[in-house]
């Protein structure tokens, strides 16, 4: 007789990853289900690093979610013997005329977080090959840093499989039908997968599995990431010389990671470029993308100016209009919820979004509007995070 779970999970990514954990921790019987394979190079959990800052303007839920989600990444970290988090420190670099850096500052002292309010004086001493001429004044998270993307879902979804979850490498086509309860999703194999519940939490093919729904609320977009090799023998691109940071008074919103374990000095632009497919689209970096970033390190980082790009990646963000997660039921089927949606910043959420989400599922939580489906407009702009 074919096996019924008590949940599905479509998408072994980060918020599926840590949604499956928290269900199998209160006994349900889970699969997960991914096309490609945890993490993988057309995901938004794969690639190599991802920040874990507490800071978010004005905006103490994302805070305290961050807060919530650090000590369980570490502790994940502890138990499975793998350096997964490193705190190398988060630094936000900025002027006086920014309001939000300000509102960012004022939460993390009402939340008790940790943080040191730096002179432009003493960022250049603290930090000499950064070159800031625009920057009046910053922020410093000490206990914050970054995650080890790939590496983490990886260990999580063994972690899984080992604790009586089944992991299927399987594509899933659109649910059918005109609503009520959904039986089972059927794979491109034609093999079915039957479950009390099922929760899509396939980030940027969301949109594609529920275009009435979502096409309109969820936007993917293509994001370029430089890797850059550090000169021989300096450490001062490494932690802990070098911090997490994030550059707000620029244009572009460049952020940047330390090399960590060699793989280079990690830089992007926070830009949300054009309409992209995770399937299809092309992930090869155009040469006036890199004419971009020379002419930034020659103002910011002259150390790295004539750095070799020892590696590339485009990947993608999928956003709401304002950057909230969208954690709901199915406006039509009953027993289907999604998750997804905030990639640009989601990552270091996951497992307070997989306790949430679970705390919805099987005890019925209360539910935070700001993440429903009738929240969303369905207009896009620009999220700033």
């Amino acid at each position: 007789m074919k096996k019924t779970y008590d949940i599905a999970i479509i998408g072994a990514g980060v918020f599926g990853a840590w949604t499956a954990f928290f269900l199998r921790q209160s006994g349900a019987s889970v699969a997960v289900l991914d096309a490609y394979g945890p993490a993988n190079s057309r995901a938004s959990s794969g690639g190599e690093t991802r920040v874990i800052r507490m800071g978010y303007g004005p905006d103490e839920l994302y805070t305290r979610w961050a807060m919530q989600s650090l000590p369980i990444w570490r502790e994940f970290a502890t138990r499975t013997g793998r350096e997964i988090f490193r705190q190398t420190g988060v630094l936000w670099l900025s002027n006086d005329a920014d309001t939000y850096l300000r509102s960012l500052c004022g939460v993390l002292a009402q939340v008790g977080v940790k943080r040191e309010e730096l002179e432009a004086g003493e960022i250049t001493r603290r930090w000499p090959q950064l070159r800031f001429h625009d920057v009046t004044w910053g922020v410093l998270e000490p206990d914050s840093g970054l995650l080890l993307a790939r590496d983490a879902v990886q260990m999580l979804v063994k972690k899984l499989v080992a604790d009586g979850v089944d992991y299927l490498s399987i594509s899933v086509n659109a649910p059918s039908g005109s609503g009520g309860k959904l039986k089972a999703v059927v794979g491109n194999n034609s093999e079915s997968i039957s479950a009390e519940t099922f929760v899509f939490c396939c980030g940027p093919w969301l949109p594609k599995i529920f275009p009435e729904s979502l096409a309109e609320r969820i936007f993917v977009s293509r994001q370029e990431v430089f890797f850059l090799g550090v000169p021989a023998g300096s450490t001062d691109f490494r932690p802990p010389k070098m911090p997490v940071w994030l550059h707000r008074t620029h244009s572009g919103l460049p952020y940047a990671l330390p090399d960590i374990d060699g793989r280079g000095f990690k830089i992007a632009f926070d830009r949300h470029g054009e309409h992209f497919d995770p399937d299809t689209s092309a992930r090869v970096v155009p040469e006036s993308s890199i004419a971009r970033l020379r002419e930034y390190l020659q103002q910011h980082i002259p150390a790295l100016m004539q750095a070799p790009i020892v590696e590339t990646r485009v990947c993608q963000y999928e956003n709401t209009w304002n950057g909230d997660f969208l954690i709901d039921r199915h406006p039509q089927f009953e027993n289907v919820w999604i998750a997804g949606g905030g990639s640009g910043h989601g990552f270091k959420h996951g497992p307070a979004l997989g306790e949430y989400l679970s705390g919805r599922i099987l005890h019925g939580a209360p539910a935070e509007p700001r993440f429903s489906l009738a929240a969303k407009q369905t207009v896009q702009k620009r999220a700033v995070y």
